[in-house]
């Protein structure tokens, strides 16, 4: 694809804007950690809101889509659809909990939570593995992405001229400015995105060899494809596409963006917010915009690839030199914007750095804060001052940038793969984040036996065991092994919870009065302050609002489902199920913010 010079002076002034963020937000960024890696926990609802859903808008998430439609139809995005209810739990259990921890970072949390060394190995542990290894890892899958639309797009067929080219931005304004850097450049760069993601799929259903969205629905290609539900005929089909991802998956695996229980960047968010109220109404904003705005554009321009290129000799033939490593359905999506004219491609391509750029920024920011935070300033050089722990987090970005690059260009071939690999390596472990909070009896150790069990399964489940022997009627190889590790790695860490001691009780009762998380979890370690003449519970049971919040991520759920599903129907010209669904999003929606403010916030 030949960019113009209209185009390139479009992706010019982008490259001067985000900078130009990063470096205004340098003035602030450097007074305190505080500042640098949590904006001075002063920031608004709508901007965090924003920010969430433009760091999980990266590039690769577009080649991911379209890879699922092309190999397993629409119904296969309930592999992240299902997380829209861990999500909804975050908005309305977790996100004034973690407000309300007051800590720099998530992993903090383990010496809030926990006590004595085993609390210390976890987070320092968990302060490298996530921070460096496991962030370097999601890095590395949007790297890739950018490879595969540089070799694409721009015909650069080089993947080092690639990587380095996309990291000089990011790493420039990520590195100066800070969180505040990263949360303006997203809200800017999330505006140049969506539009860029509508463009894309109205010039390819536009296409004249796709003519229109009616053509487009009943061409023999992509009717397979259309269904929003597996089969039901086909267990094969609908329990490895929908059962497994509703009734297991969004509880028990730890992803990058939609934790149990809340973590990561969505953290990091949630703690960079003025109160509690700001932190659900960022995390309630990001779950709407990232299920139901965002799929569709990448779906429609998913579905016309199946018309222009209906396998992957064609999309050989058309780009003869990109590389067999990065051939698989996933970079049909940059293939498709080759169709863009001249100024479109531009905006386009512009649209597509600033995926990238927004979820690189988060991820180096959010990485060096585990490192700074949780391994240096607590095991490296306790009484390190504020200029000197900024001085280390802008380091560790650069470093960070470095080793995805290497993540991308040696390791990784495709988003599905990585995508596999992320969601198996934190399998089993995500009923833990969601109980720590409401069980008193869960203990470091609990934590530690299950990352040794998910990482020794997973090793063995990939590597060793064979996907023949995991062959079966009923699951895809995948789903096989997510339910081998689930057992698993439950069995061992509830045993572990039992056999153990708990956690020591000053720690317990700390935790408790910080939090607040109140219920029939935390009743022994009540009572037994209460003998003793401590009051432990400030609000007298009145906080204890679980059965209103489960009310209302259920209805949450519904909302944002019905407001998915409803876009898609006018899409697929039912136009009285549309309206019909937008209804209840709207009903829903109206129930959520009737009683949003009956619950009890700081």
């Amino acid at each position: 694809m030949v960019l113009s010079t209209l185009d390139w002076v479009i992706i010019a002034v982008f490259f001067a804007i985000v900078v130009g963020i990063g470096w205004a937000a340098s003035l602030t960024a450097g007074k305190s950690t505080s500042e640098y890696f949590l904006g001075g926990r002063g920031m608004p609802w709508w901007l965090l809101g924003i920010s969430m859903v433009a760091c999980t808008f990266s590039a690769d998430t577009p080649n991911l889509v379209t890879g699922m439609v092309r190999e397993n139809g629409v119904a296969k995005n309930w592999a992240w659809w299902a997380f829209l209810i861990t999500g909804m739990v975050t908005v309305f259990i977790y996100a004034r909990l973690w407000r309300r921890s007051n800590v720099m970072t998530d992993l903090e949390f383990y010496e809030l939570r926990y006590s004595g060394k085993y609390a210390s190995f976890l987070r320092g542990f968990r302060s490298l593995y996530l921070g460096i290894f496991f962030n370097c890892l999601i890095m590395g899958t949007v790297t890739l992405a950018a490879i595969k639309i540089g070799q694409i797009m721009l015909g650069i067929e080089n993947p080092v001229y690639i990587v380095v080219g996309a990291s000089i931005g990011v790493v420039i304004y990520a590195t100066i400015g800070g969180i505040k850097g990263v949360i303006w450049a997203d809200f800017f760069q999330y505006s140049i995105a969506m539009l860029g993601a509508v463009i894309a799929a109205v010039v390819a259903v536009s296409d004249e060899r796709v003519g229109g969205l009616t053509k487009l629905l009943a061409h023999p290609n992509v009717m397979p494809k259309l269904d929003i539900f597996p089969s039901f005929d086909d267990p094969k089909q609908f329990l490895p596409l929908l059962i497994i991802p509703i009734a297991v998956q969004w509880w028990s695996v730890w992803y990058p963006g939609a934790e149990p229980g809340g973590g990561g960047y969505i953290a990091q968010r949630m703690l960079s917010a003025k109160d509690e109220k700001n932190a659900i109404g960022a995390t309630l904003l990001f779950n709407f915009a990232h299920y139901a705005l965002r799929p569709w554009p990448w779906i429609l321009v998913a579905l016309a690839s199946l018309v222009i290129f209906p396998d992957l000799a064609s999309i050989k033939a058309e780009f003869p030199g990109i590389s067999d490593n990065y051939l698989g359905h996933d970079i049909a999506y940059p293939a498709m914007l080759t169709l863009l004219g001249t100024g479109w491609k531009g905006l386009v391509v512009a649209s597509i750095i600033a995926a990238y750029m927004s979820t690189i920024g988060t991820h180096l920011n959010w990485g060096s804060s585990y490192v700074v935070n949780d391994f240096y300033k607590r095991f490296v050089k306790p009484d390190a001052s504020e200029k000197q722990q900024v001085s280390v987090g802008r380091f560790t970005t650069v470093g960070l940038m470095f080793f995805a690059a290497i993540f991308s260009l040696t390791i990784l071939k495709n988003a599905t793969q990585a995508f596999d690999i992320l969601l198996l390596s934190g399998a089993g472990t995500g009923a833990i984040y969601i109980l720590r909070w409401f069980w008193w009896r869960i203990n470091a150790l609990t934590e530690i036996v299950a990352m040794v069990v998910a990482t020794v399964l997973a090793f063995l489940l990939v590597l060793v065991i064979s996907p023949e022997a995991l062959e079966n009627a009923y699951l895809d190889v995948f789903s096989t092994r997510l339910l081998i590790s689930l057992f698993g790695v439950s069995a061992a860490w509830i045993s572990t919870t039992l056999l153990t001691k708990p956690e020591d009780k000053e720690t317990l009762r700390s935790f408790y009065l910080r939090t607040q998380p109140g219920g029939p979890g935390w009743k022994k370690v009540v009572d037994d302050a209460m003998s003793e003449g401590i009051v432990l519970d400030a609000s007298k049971g009145a906080n204890w609002q679980m059965p209103l919040q489960i009310m209302m991520v259920f209805v949450g759920c519904v909302s944002i489902y019905c407001s998915l599903f409803g876009i898609g129907s006018f899409i697929y010209g039912n136009i009285g199920l549309g309206f019909g669904l937008l209804g209840i999003a709207a009903a829903g929606t109206f129930i959520l913010f009737r009683n949003l403010g009956k619950l009890s916030l700081k």
